[in-house]
């Protein structure tokens, strides 16, 4: 069982090798119960944002933590992949300023990449 900070290195590990756009990571664990941890990025196009969602989905099954659930796979605008501790969030370009989840956890902490244990 990986920690939420596992969790969400190898989120972030699996979106940067997949090359997502402006990935940010917040933690939320003060904020909410929903989770200690959001990665927020962008896909490109609807092949690659689902390029990016397969990708968070094999690399966390391989860890040993596969999806809770997801949603949005259909609407080819906004995908969540929800691991419990950790919700990873795939946008497009128009949807994330659209939700602006940066801008509604902005009292959350963001986490720099490089802080996080080694996958």
């Amino acid at each position: 069982m990986l920690t939420p900070e596992q969790i969400t290195a190898v989120a972030y590990k699996a979106l940067d090798a997949k090359n997502a756009k402006d990935v940010k990571i917040l933690k939320t664990a003060e904020h909410t119960v929903l989770a200690d941890y959001f990665v927020i990025c962008n896909g490109t196009s609807p092949a690659h944002i689902k390029a990016l969602v397969d990708e968070v989905d094999r690399e966390l099954s391989e860890a040993g933590e596969p999806p809770m659930r997801r949603e949005g796979l259909r609407s080819d605008i906004w995908v969540l992949m929800d691991f419990g501790s950790v919700i990873v969030h795939i946008f497009t370009d128009e949807a994330r300023k659209f939700y602006d989840l940066e801008r509604l956890w902005s009292d959350a902490e963001a986490v720099n990449p490089s802080s996080l244990p080694s996958p």
